[in-house]
């Protein structure tokens, strides 16, 4: 049932595919590559986060998360997070989540994040029956739209909103040169995630978007890891 409800979600946005965005400075103030961070920008992607190799994080002062986006098309994330039980208010779920694949930018304005396949997180459950865990997450990510204004104290932020629309906790520029771990997978997973899309043109051209085609293959994976994300939040 929670499966099926994406997938008219996802066919109604197909029609969009073929409508190019026309980006500008009203909306589109700077290029999106580099390193973003919420908050009080305690949390970065990079080496200071996570250590793929023997799947360790390194706790960052305060809660956040933080994007950053290479010109060859390369993405990362860190996550850390605290999820309240409203039925029981002492059981408090931290999780700390990393991934890194390549994205898309599609002609709709909409971005697609693609995962190598080694990414995981830490789950610390005090409730649970095992209260502290690292699993693999490997979710593919689609993400409706973006924009970045220019803060008057901050400077540019970037505004991402969720496949369904929900808007992610606004994210102030660290760098305009993305502090990233290699892009590659840095550790042997089996099998390896397949992307959920078929590229036609790639184009990181500054704000230009490049024009893709979805398969169906690549639409019911993407469904699938929808899905699953969508049910993983809910069990938190």
């Amino acid at each position: 049932m929670l499966l099926t409800s994406f997938v008219p979600l996802l066919l109604a946005a197909l029609p969009a595919l073929g409508q190019d965005i026309k980006y500008d400075l009203a909306h589109n103030a700077t290029p999106i590559f580099g390193t973003w961070s919420t908050g009080s920008k305690a949390v970065s992607t990079g080496p200071g986060f996570a250590n793929p190799l023997n799947q360790t994080f390194i706790y960052p002062t305060n809660t956040g998360c933080s994007y950053s986006f290479d010109e060859d098309g390369h993405y990362e994330i860190a996550r850390y997070r605290f999820n309240s039980n409203g039925s029981e208010p002492t059981c408090i779920t931290g999780v700390m989540n990393w991934v890194h694949g390549t994205f898309d930018l599609l002609g709709n304005g909409s971005i697609v994040m693609t995962p190598f396949g080694d990414g995981y997180q830490q789950i610390q459950d005090p409730c649970g029956a095992v209260s502290n865990f690292i699993e693999s997450y490997n979710d593919t990510e689609l993400y409706q739209s973006w924009r970045i204004f220019l803060d008057p104290q901050d400077g540019p932020k970037l505004h991402l909103f969720q496949f369904d629309g929900t808007p992610v906790a606004p994210m102030f520029q660290l760098s305009a040169t993305p502090n990233m771990l290699p892009t590659q997978a840095l550790r042997n997973v089996t099998p390896a995630v397949q992307p959920a899309l078929t590229s036609q043109k790639r184009s990181f051209e500054k704000r230009n978007a490049g024009e893709r085609t979805w398969t169906p293959a690549g639409l019911v994976g993407l469904v699938v890891s929808l899905g699953t994300a969508c049910a993983a939040s809910l069990i938190l």
